[in-house]
């Protein structure tokens, strides 16, 4: 018997995995898999780690926006970090008290940023500018981000006024089990 039989095995991918996919290169991979703070600094594949600050791999810095289910979503890179999409997915567990939908589904969420330090920044509104529950809802967001990532910001927003057709598919169907009909509300 081995020393090793009471080990987990290794996982097939990894996130030196991923940071060779996102740089391209294994020498350039294996500098940022040793030193993460390398990742904005390195200007080239191949690059020593002797590289002036600002230089940055190509792949690894500048924002990539991309609109996916009508949220614009920011990217930052693909090294470990948790991502935009894994934000909205995290944020479909956070439920509007009152109609018992998800945020996301309800069209309350504007746009997700994951900035440089992976700090999460959501563009968010409410049903209504008055609703009572924000304080709830930050709470809620706290709780269910916790552990994806290391901060986050609720960016408040009433631009543009929350309409019941923001409401996604999915919400509608989810309202329609509960007995909503969105179809016979009155128009403005």
């Amino acid at each position: 018997m081995s020393t090793n039989d009471n080990l987990v095995p290794e996982p097939q991918s990894s996130i030196f995995d991923s940071v060779n996919k996102a740089v391209g290169d294994s020498k350039t991979a294996r500098q940022i898999f040793a030193n993460p703070q390398l990742a904005g600094t390195l200007s080239e594949p191949n690059a020593s780690s002797d590289v002036a600050p600002g230089s940055s791999v190509s792949g690894l810095t500048g924002p990539d926006a991309h609109e996916e289910g009508g949220i614009p979503i920011k990217a930052v890179d693909d090294i470990g970090r948790a991502t935009a999409e894994d934000v909205k997915e995290a944020l479909h567990q956070v439920i509007d008290p009152e109609l018992g939908i998800d945020v996301v589904d309800l069209g309350l969420v504007y746009g997700i940023e994951i900035d440089e330090q992976g700090r999460a920044i959501i563009a968010m509104t409410l049903t209504t500018p008055t609703c009572p529950l924000t304080e709830l809802l930050e709470d809620e967001c706290a709780s269910t981000l916790a552990g994806l990532v290391e901060e986050f910001r609720i960016d408040w927003t009433w631009d543009p006024i929350w309409t019941v057709d923001m409401i996604t598919p999915d919400g509608r169907e989810q309202l329609a089990a509960i007995g909503f009909n969105l179809e016979n509300m009155p128009k403005y």
